[in-house]
């Protein structure tokens, strides 16, 4: 089993780790990762990896039972089962996911419908919502948005009891996709503490520490997907031209 760095500091960019099995398609399992490895419509993450025989560059994370791999790129030297190495992430690539996947949280809070899919990228992320009318004001759910970023609200994680979760079905605000259980307990992501909290629902990815640092958001296109099913795109200003 990897210890999972990248959700106990997500703000973590480099550690030493050791390689403890190379899997089939020659992915280096690691005992430990700042690496987040592709789950719940965030992608696995990128950077690099020293060890003895020099630097090679990671394309890919993933998940290889309770354990992460990481996929080095094509045709380079590995290291050996045992060895020990440096992982270093490429943060600002990370950095983007984080401020998107908090900011569809908030996508979710100002848009209170079932949630039926969603996907994260650097700088631009989407919901898909059991939505059969769309917006009519897109303006006003922008303004909502940026209002909550604004307040800078503390964004912290909580656990619950997979039996708790089962208790509190309201939670889950995703159809398509069940939180993941069996191993007795669930990860909650909160939005603000006490009156001012905006959001709790489960989550396993890598978020900011507060909204302040989403930046200015904008929304994108609004569009139809299925009879009921609407797809908003949401972007940092920034990537948004």
């Amino acid at each position: 089993m990897t210890e999972p760095l990248f959700r106990t500091d997500p703000y973590a960019r480099e550690a030493a780790a050791r390689v403890t099995a190379i899997t089939e398609v020659g992915a280096l399992v690691v005992d430990r990762s700042v690496f987040y490895p592709s789950g719940g419509g965030q992608p696995g993450d990128s950077g690099w990896l020293d060890w003895s025989g020099g630097r090679i560059a990671i394309v890919d994370t993933v998940k290889a039972g309770a354990s992460v791999a990481l996929v080095p790129e094509p045709g380079a030297a590995l290291p050996v089962e045992g060895e020990e190495v440096t992982l270093t992430l490429d943060w600002d690539r990370r950095y983007l996911h984080m401020r998107v996947h908090t900011a569809l949280h908030l996508l979710s809070v100002v848009l209170p419908l079932p949630v039926t899919g969603g996907a994260i990228g650097a700088g631009k992320g989407r919901l898909d919502f059991d939505m059969p009318e769309a917006p009519a004001d897109k303006a006003a759910l922008e303004d909502a948005l940026n209002e909550l970023v604004a307040r800078d609200l503390p964004v912290t994680e909580d656990w619950i009891s997979d039996a708790e979760l089962e208790a509190n079905p309201g939670l889950v605000k995703t159809m398509s996709v069940k939180p993941p259980m069996g191993q007795g307990r669930v990860r909650l992501i909160r939005i603000g503490q006490g009156a001012e909290q905006v959001d709790l629902q489960p989550c396993g990815g890598t978020h900011v520490a507060r909204t302040g640092e989403i930046g200015a958001l904008r929304l994108g296109k609004i569009e139809k997907k299925g009879r009921q099913n609407r797809r908003v795109t949401l972007l940092l200003a920034e990537m948004a031209g």
